[in-house]
């Protein structure tokens, strides 16, 4: 049987916004969020002062503290924006939660730091002072998994998708494998991931972090001659997906259809991208949707701003796409997300196919030579109606992802 499948509800805690309206305006004022975060100068050795923290969000009632205390950040924003997007879908407290059709992917690069740090600590100091009951599972690579997962009760299988700034992409195309091969009718489907000097020093070590600590609003520069490095950011983005004939039959409202997706890995190296394995990722999703690449009308780049990764990507795209089709970065906007990127990305590409609108890759002033020859979105956004979009990510470990979405009307 061949299962389609439907995007019936998408929400996500950004740093440029928690709902699509307030992402648009500013998407349409060309401004990033990223800011000089101010504790972080006082750490010996950091070059980058650079970060872009979640927009302010809130709980519902039922989060009380019985229910949050095995929540760090990173499963609380999960939770936040699943809870939100199963709103969206008209599926929250539906029975189908504890059906056991119903599942989970979803991931992180890791658990929470604070928690970990309370581990290291004890380990220095050779005390069990400071850890309790509850460290090791804000700590866990899966806590945003299985804490939202308790959280609604969801009694299906659990996919955790820890694979670092693939975690959100990894969790939509498992999602979308789960049911397509009838093993779930629905998923809750994304990633997470809260900001940390923690994780800005494991850029930074890589001399991979912008240090333009004094022009917040100039970086990162996406394919940009003077690009030097990225900025990290946070969020929690929530794709609900849906076998198509069960969301018709309930009257959902379907916001897209995924039709198409890639994963590979490089083999070869675990920091340094290869072009190789990253078109391979994307020619797997076409032929997974059954699609010429000619049909694909936008690009979200991964475009993190780094070196080595915007040349290698951007070799890779134009391999399959050539010069024509319009390629475009939001981390421009709101910094690398790690394990939250890949859904925040898939929802605001899907929302702007349904616009009809494109943001541009801000503070891309002129291409670096090393980059190819994309269409790349410059300047402004740029309006033009196209039936499908693909939203790729690249992580740590040379996992390549690549997803496909058809507009539905």
């Amino acid at each position: 049987m061949n299962r389609r499948i439907a995007v019936t509800g998408m929400a996500g805690i950004s740093p440029i916004g928690n709902d699509w309206p307030s992402v648009r305006a500013r998407l349409e004022s060309y401004r990033n969020a990223v800011i000089k975060m101010p504790d972080w100068a006082g750490y010996d050795g950091l070059n980058t002062q650079l970060g872009a923290p979640a927009a302010d969000f809130t709980l519902s009632e039922r989060y009380s503290n019985k229910a949050t205390r095995s929540m760090g950040r990173i499963a609380l924003m999960a939770t936040r924006a699943s809870e939100l997007a199963l709103t969206d879908a008209g599926l929250l407290d539906d029975p189908l939660l504890k059906s056991g059709k119903l599942g989970i992917a979803y991931g992180s690069s890791a658990g929470t730091p604070k928690a970990i740090c309370d581990f290291g600590k004890m380990i220095d100091e050779k005390s069990t002072k400071g850890i309790n009951a509850t460290t090791y599972i804000k700590m866990m690579g899966h806590t945003a998994a299985v804490n939202l997962g308790v959280f609604l009760g969801i009694t299906g299988r659990i996919m955790t998708t820890s694979s670092a700034c693939t975690s959100g992409s990894q969790g939509i195309g498992y999602a979308f494998e789960a049911i397509r091969g009838g093993y779930q009718r629905a998923m809750i489907a994304g990633g997470a991931e809260e900001l940390c000097v923690t994780e800005a020093a494991v850029f930074d070590t890589l001399f991979a972090t912008s240090v333009r600590n004094d022009a917040a609003e100039t970086t990162p520069r996406p394919f940009d001659v003077e690009r030097d490095g990225l900025v990290l950011g946070e969020g929690a983005g929530a794709l609900i997906l849906e076998e198509w004939d069960h969301a018709r039959a309930r009257g959902a409202k379907i916001y897209a259809e995924v039709v198409g997706f890639g994963t590979n890995s490089d083999g070869c190296h675990v920091t340094h991208p290869n072009p190789e394995t990253m078109q391979i990722a994307m020619e797997l999703a076409l032929a997974d949707a059954d699609l010429s690449s000619a049909a694909v009308g936008y690009v979200n780049a991964h475009g993190t701003g780094t070196q080595h990764g915007d040349a290698a990507e951007s070799q890779a795209t134009w391999n399959i796409f050539g010069p024509d089709t319009p390629v475009s970065s939001l981390k421009s906007y709101m910094g690398h997300t790690l394990g939250a990127c890949g859904a925040l990305e898939a929802w605001m590409s899907i929302e702007m196919m349904r616009a009809g609108w494109f943001a541009p890759t801000i503070n891309l002033s002129a291409v670096d030579p090393e980059c190819a020859e994309l269409d790349y979105i410059i300047g402004s956004g740029r309006e033009f109606e196209c039936e499908y979009v693909m939203s790729n990510n690249f992580a740590f470990g040379g996992i390549n992802t690549s997803l496909i979405f058809r507009r539905c009307a």
